[in-house]
């Protein structure tokens, strides 16, 4: 199954078009801020011409579909449905903390530890909040989240060892220190990984019905009020 897969959630932009063929794994990955919406499409395109394959080959879209930024989230997944569409292939879509975790699973993996250990992928949210959700190895125990890190931490299982990653590790390790937690920080600088969404996409049905942006909460900005003409008959 050749698999194409991006992300924009975060403070990176990647796409990745796995061969099902041979397994071989054609990838682009560029950390930036801001401009995924003009990246992107370009991005696909090269990681489809170096795989020597064209659009038409693809058999699956994968997509990550929040948390994190709400422009960043609204750009992947807008391209994933107009991809789709315009291909009339099945999207799926995960969420960018899973796919994190699987990248974390595999490192563990590779590391000769046992990866079925409890990771709570964490990541800034802002106003002393992250982004979180508990694995076991590659598998989600509780949903995506946005939470302050003790109730993260308070997602553990109590008195069981933990593995934190992402940008919101440390304050996470922080507040289980607080709470006398055994935990262990990994990979601060984790960030989802097109590579990593099309290994998972594998094992993920199609979606149902159209992806949408997940949003754990409403957006900062909001429309001036107080600055309004008002309207006259």
């Amino acid at each position: 199954m050749n698999i194409l897969a991006f992300d924009t959630c975060f403070d990176a932009c990647s796409a990745a078009l796995q061969l099902g063929s041979t397994a071989r794994i054609v990838s682009r990955f560029e950390p930036m801020a801001t401009g995924h919406a003009e990246r992107l499409v370009p991005m696909i395109g090269e990681v489809v011409m170096q795989s020597g394959l064209n659009f038409n080959d693809v058999d699956r879209i994968a997509v990550t579909f929040g948390p994190g930024t709400f422009t960043g989230t609204r750009i992947g997944v807008a391209a994933a449905r107009a991809l789709a569409l315009a291909l009339d292939k099945p999207l799926v879509a995960a969420t960018s903390l899973s796919v994190m975790a699987e990248q974390l699973a595999d490192e563990i993996e590779a590391s000769h530890d046992p990866a079925a250990r409890h990771i709570l992928i964490a990541t800034d949210a802002r106003r002393e909040e992250v982004y979180c959700q508990l694995f076991r190895g590659r598998d989600a125990l509780s949903a995506p989240a946005v939470l302050q890190p003790r109730a993260a931490v308070e997602l553990c299982p109590p008195k069981s060892a933990f593995i934190t990653a992402g940008s919101g590790s440390n304050a996470v390790a922080s507040a289980a220190h607080d709470l006398g937690r055994p935990v262990q920080v990994m990979r601060g600088d984790l960030l989802p990984s097109a590579v990593y969404l099309a290994k998972r996409a594998v094992r993920l049905p199609d979606s149902p019905s159209a992806v949408a942006p997940l949003y754990l909460r409403n957006a900062d900005a909001k429309p001036q009020t107080d600055s309004s003409i008002p309207r006259t008959m």
